[in-house]
């Protein structure tokens, strides 16, 4: 970890595996008991027949909370068919199929699962495909049509108090996505234990939760987020997401939910 700045419903089951649908559930977890029907029903044995087939369902492909052509022209739809639709279900699916053999991580929500397969850093098998199902639905819902501008109220006020100014957050926050090498994330996050925003670089599927920090922002960094759009101009990309995409309207709304666990003090009144 890096830290740089603290101042439609419906899914198809089986019986050892769900296939990522569109739309399922994200975190779908039944076990149903069904009745076998045949030789037993013809023979009137079928009240004595006790016997079931188990379906389970893991986890299904949630979908943007928007069209997929509702970010353009700063995503393209093509971007959000390839990121979402292909690299985004492959992680589920391949994810679904791990559980599948593994009954131990089985019923988790999956931010437990992420949290459980880090296992202190020694990551589970499971744990690559778990933080990047949760991180894209994450970065996702971090974008807006119309997004970018500028947060308000609290948010604001907590990112002023904790950058200096918003104008130093934005640059720090971009400064810390253009030196992340590789396959990254950046975030905005709560720190519990400071009581205050940082921004935070990640490498491969890794996020903060597994330091049981409160993401408020996330930014894949992975070529395959851009490239259609931006060829290897990674930093258009940067600077496209914070003026253009960002969701401000989401993040205020996690900062909300964060403070439940998180006293940051009386928020300043501002004056008239």
């Amino acid at each position: 970890m890096n830290l740089l700045s603290c101042s439609n419903n419906h899914c198809v089951l089986s019986s050892s595996l769900v296939a990522a649908t569109d739309p399922p559930l994200k975190n779908l977890k039944v076990s149903i008991g069904v009745p076998r029907f045949g030789f037993g029903h013809r023979n009137g044995s079928l009240r004595n027949n006790h016997r079931v087939s188990k379906i389970v369902a893991y986890y299904g492909l949630k979908n943007p909370p928007y069209k997929l052509d509702a970010l353009e022209p700063y995503m393209s739809k093509k971007t959000l068919e390839v990121h979402w639709g292909a690299h985004h279900r492959g992680y589920v699916e391949a994810l679904n199929k791990q559980l599948a053999k593994n009954d131990v991580l089985y019923g988790c929500t999956m931010e437990e699962l992420i949290k459980v397969a880090y296992n202190n850093g020694n990551p589970l098998p499971e744990f690559n495909n778990a933080a990047q199902v949760w991180n894209h639905d994450f970065f996702w819902e971090s974008m807006q049509p119309g997004g970018g501008e500028m947060p308000t109220l609290g948010l604001l006020q907590q990112i002023e108090k904790d950058f200096a100014s918003f104008t130093n957050f934005k640059d720090k926050f971009i400064e810390a996505a253009l030196t992340s090498f590789g396959s990254a994330w950046v975030w905005l996050v709560l720190k519990r234990e400071k009581k205050c925003l940082a921004i935070v670089k990640t490498s491969n599927a890794v996020n903060p939760l597994v330091w049981n920090d409160i993401p408020i922002i996330g930014l894949d960094l992975w070529e395959h987020a851009y490239y259609l759009d931006y060829k290897n101009d990674k930093a258009k990309y940067v600077n496209t997401f914070m003026n253009h995409l960002v969701s401000w309207n989401a993040a205020a709304a996690r900062m909300a939910r964060a403070q439940a666990f998180v006293n940051l003090g009386e928020p300043k009144i501002p004056v008239a």
